[in-house]
């Protein structure tokens, strides 16, 4: 037997080549998506735990919670680097520190913005530092610049740059340009390097550090090392290898790309499902193929049970076959994936193929066709020899009473139902019921695919007439000829364009929600925000502004921890005189003006939860401050804008309660509106400092929606893999379907169809499957979107479902142009059909 099926898949090339293209695509999609999130995983750790190596140990002071950083002094540096066996003991300085490029715009990531300290050794170098232009600096007026935010600056050694840090901005000249590794710098962020002095002065206090490092003499066991080194640090601080170190950033790193791991996992998931429908559908037309060679096989004394394992060797040597090819080229998509989502700010990621994804491949290469090939030859074996021997090509029409219609109607039924209860209802389980009513209802809709193809092609038939009488009735006919297979072809298309359809609708709207929960609310020209991490901006921070001529601004103070009527509390402290000109405050009940008597206004989500009214008087305390506010104005407002408090109050009463209040962003307006030359007033006026962002409206959208739009773009890539299976699953169904029709092909061309006729009847017949499976595919996504989108409305309020019509339509011309490209090669084969030896076919 396993001689007779090894003869059987060498001896058709073209059967053996499709199918095997078939089971690979599949395999090539899930090997590509592990490679790749094994990849960026396996990159993210090598970069975290990289620099440790040349650490033997670390000694930093023992935090405690609440109270401020703890610190190390001097004479502990220099008694480590007494102790026998040190080499030497750097002290280190940190903190934040932000440069701009000759444009004004920030250099670096906003999480990863840093400063620290040049400790030179007895040679002058420090090991945690290669410089490649210029030294450290070695006084209070010059700085040095890693080599990425140099490149990006356009600095160069001798430059003047000006940087901010927590307590202000100043200019330094560029002294050294350097590289280093990641336990200094964090993949796409800055780092400022400053003596040791000015380190100091502008982080911590004289004579203090962060931490010391310590790097021991050539052939010091470390271990020993650590037990003295214990024995002369102070009793609140702790020692650790640089080991220990690299283990805890590679376990950390390696906890933060579990996310990514999981996305692509999902991903994976999908491919293979899309896939699954291809092997199927590939499996299904090659045994119907080999029904007359089946059962001559069965006529000459064969049994059910030789004919069946027959078949399903020949399934298994296929998925051997093209899992061993689909591992190799899943690689090369992984690399080609590398490629295009890699940016200068990504760590560098080379490729990481693990046993455990060869082993998951090839049990996919091989299973799937095993199972996929179970029902068709179960399907084959049924049919008795005599009849099989005597068949034409056997039809499987899809019947509206068959089991397969009836499941497919009861889970699309059973899973609407669900969605649009989790939509309506919007409970705390809400979008698990919806996840799991949305995946019924795509499973409904791919059973119920082969019945819709029937009245998808009746409508689209009266077009397809229009456009070619002749190649448009045949590729209509030859679309519901076989339903099933029509159907499953469509079904991997519908997948694809349902996910990325919902991520569209969810995209869109929550684009909007964003864009518009603070630039809507903002009617002053320019933000002005400290970036993460950066300097503490107070009300003196916006006394600078006095100086623009015709300016209008208000700082946005916030004070904490008050109980008001008894209810936990925060107060954004305004100037009454101009925050009414500065934001938009749409007041329902009351007036604005009542701030300027030193009363409060309320947002109506805080007024509600809590029964408050205007002209209302209630208790507040602070700390052990006791005093009386009363209510002079409701306003509406969202819950998550980021600009309209829920408590506005005078800065006069904010200053009663808070001398300190943290000044959150100023809001400023210029006399001539926003503008290049206003926008550099403002940097101006505030001291040119890199530390403070000064941002317009397109600024502050752009900051706002650029996460979102990122994150669709990565999920619009990987999905447009399952859109790639099923535009090629569209290629092989086509291909193999020229393969059943030779004759009637020939028979066509016989009887006057030319060349350019049955490219083109080939064609139409793969655009309507791609419509097919196009329609229903967004159909089911905008209504999966809607659903999802429907339980944030509860709870953010201004969220309203956007139909993003332009990226709709592009997903279905994508859908379209890819099931074009598909029918190439199937239409090419298909007018090169040899006329006399097609119509001599038996």
């Amino acid at each position: 037997m396993f001689r007779t099926a090894l003869r059987n898949v060498l001896a058709h090339k073209a059967r053996l080549l499709m199918t095997v293209f078939a089971v690979m695509l599949g395999v090539t999609f899930v090997t590509g998506s592990l490679v790749y999130g094994d990849s960026q995983k396996q990159a993210a750790v090598d970069r975290a735990s990289a620099g440790y190596d040349r650490i033997s140990l670390n000694v930093s002071p023992n935090s405690v919670p609440g109270a401020p950083p703890a610190t190390l002094d001097a004479r502990t540096a220099t008694s480590l680097a007494e102790v026998p066996g040190v080499a030497a003991a750097a002290g280190r300085v940190n903190g934040f520190a932000a440069v701009a490029d000759r444009e004004g715009r920030l250099l670096g990531s906003a999480d990863f913005r840093k400063g620290g300290n040049f400790a030179p050794g007895k040679d002058g170098k420090d090991p945690a530092y290669a410089f490649t232009e210029g030294s450290g600096p070695v006084d209070g007026k010059a700085v040095a610049l890693d080599e990425a935010s140099a490149a990006k600056g356009g600095y160069r050694v001798g430059d003047t740059v000006r940087v901010g840090t927590s307590t202000g901005a100043e200019s330094y000249r560029l002294s050294g340009v350097f590289r280093t590794d990641a336990s200094k710098l964090s993949s796409g962020g800055s780092l400022v390097l400053f003596d040791d002095a000015t380190a100091q002065r502008l982080y911590l206090e004289p004579g203090r550090y962060t931490d010391i490092e310590i790097t021991a003499a050539p052939g010091t066991d470390t271990t020993q090392l650590l037990a003295r080194v214990e024995a002369v640090i102070p009793k609140d601080s702790t020692a650790v290898t640089g080991a220990f170190l690299a283990r805890l950033q590679a376990n950390r790193a390696s906890s933060g790309s579990d996310t990514m791991s999981q996305i692509m996992v999902g991903f994976a998931a999908v491919a293979l499902f899309v896939a699954t429908f291809l092997i199927s559908n590939t499996f299904t037309m090659l045994v119907s193929r080999r029904t007359r060679e089946l059962a001559l096989m069965r006529a000459v004394g064969a049994t059910r049970k030789q004919v069946r394992r027959i078949l399903l060797t020949e399934s298994v040597l296929v998925g051997l076959v093209a899992s061993v090819a689909g591992i190799l080229a899943g690689t090369g998509v992984a690399a080609l994936l590398q490629a295009l989502f890699s940016s200068a700010d990504s760590p560098d990621a080379p490729l990481t193929l693990l046993p455990s994804t060869v082993i998951i491949a090839l049990v996919v290469g091989t299973v799937l066709p095993v199972i996929a090939a179970w029902v068709p030859v179960r399907r084959a074996m049924a049919i008795p020899p005599v009849a099989a021997l005597g068949a034409a090509e056997p039809a499987a029409p899809a019947h509206a009473g068959s089991l397969r219609t009836r499941i497919g109607a009861a889970l699309l039924l059973t899973g609407a139902a669900a969605t649009l209860y989790g939509a309506l209802a919007a409970d705390g389980d809400a979008r698990t019921v919806i996840g799991l009513g949305a995946a019924l209802t795509l499973t409904g809709a791919i059973g119920l695919i082969p019945l819709l193809s029937q009245p998808f092609t009746a409508l689209l038939r009266p077009l397809l007439l229009r456009y070619s009488p002749v190649h448009g009735d045949l590729a209509a006919r030859n679309t519901v000829r076989d339903p099933r297979r029509t159907g499953a072809t469509a079904a991997a298309l519908a997948i694809a364009l349902a996910l990325a359809s919902g991520l569209s609708v969810l995209g869109a709207s929550a684009t909007q929600y964003l864009d518009g929960a603070t630039t809507r609310d903002i009617t002053a020209d320019y933000l002005v925000q400290a970036p993460s991490g950066g300097q503490r901006m107070t009300p003196a921070t916006a006394e600078p502004l006095k100086k623009l001529t015709g300016a209008t601004y208000s700082p946005l103070n916030q004070s904490t921890e008050y109980q008001i009527g008894g209810v936990r509390s925060v107060l954004t402290g305004v100037d009454p005189a101009a925050i009414g000109r500065l934001l938009r405050y749409e007041v329902t009940a009351g007036s604005l003006d009542s701030l300027a008597q030193g009363k409060v206004a309320v947002a109506d989500y805080k007024a509600r939860a809590n029964g408050w009214k205007v002209g209302q008087s209630l208790p507040v305390k602070r700390l052990d401050q006791q005093g009386e506010l009363t209510i002079g104005a409701i306003y509406r407002a969202d819950e998550q804008s980021k600009v309209l408090p829920s408590i506005t109050a005078p800065d006069s009463l904010v200053a009663r309660f808070d001398s300190t209040p943290h000044t959150d962003s100023i809001v400023v307006a210029t006399a001539g509106g926003p503008g290049r030359a206003q926008h550099a007033s403002v940097v101006k006026a505030l001291g040119d400092n890199p530390a403070l962002s000064v941002l317009d409206k397109e600024a502050i959208r752009s900051e706002d929606t650029s996460g979102i739009g990122n994150q669709l773009n990565i999920f619009y890539a990987l999905l447009s893999m399952a859109l790639m299976i099923a535009a090629l699953g569209i290629a092989n169904t086509l291909a193999m379907s020229v393969l059943e029709r030779r004759k009637e092909i020939g028979t066509l061309r016989a009887l006057g169809l030319d060349r350019a006729g049955v490219t083109r009847m080939i064609r139409i017949e793969a655009l309507l499957v791609g419509a097919l499976g196009a329609a229903v595919g967004t159909v089911m996504g905008v209504f999966t979107g809607w659903a999802l989108g429907n339980t944030l409305q509860e709870s953010v309020a201004g969220y309203a479902l956007v139909i993003p019509w332009g990226r709709l339509a592009l997903g279905v011309l994508l859908a379209l142009a890819g099931a074009l490209l598909a029918s190439l090669w199937p239409a090419r084969r298909a007018a090169g059909v040899d006329i006399p030896a097609a119509t001599a076919a038996q």
